[in-house]
């Protein structure tokens, strides 16, 4: 819970769609070959469990939006098909500090 990875298409393969785990998904994304490279260290409760999550995982395994689909739609597409779904409008390391996390965290 709280890991952030990028989407993937397969084994050893990755896209430019990120996201955060809502739960302990290792099982599954550990066969799957999908990388945490960061972890949500504050804000959990209130800010990511704030995210909207009702449409659940992309398509074809949940209600999501279609990768396929973003990737040539972009915004417009999801925007115009998912309106409940929440946006990141901006980034910040506070302090200009980031913290790795050890390898056996993962």
């Amino acid at each position: 819970r709280g890991y952030i990875s990028f989407a993937s298409l397969g084994p050893d393969t990755r896209t430019t769609i990120m996201f955060i785990n809502l739960a302990d998904n290792s099982k599954i994304f550990d066969r799957m070959g999908y990388t945490p490279f960061g972890r949500v260290v504050e804000g959990m409760d209130n800010v990511v469990d704030q995210i909207y999550s009702g449409y659940g995982d992309a398509k074809p395994h949940g209600d999501g939006p279609n990768t396929s689909k973003i990737y040539g739609g972009g915004n417009k597409y999801l925007k115009r098909n998912f309106p409940k779904l929440s946006y990141v409008k901006s980034v910040e390391i506070l302090d200009g500090h980031f913290e790795w996390a050890q390898e056996d965290e993962f």
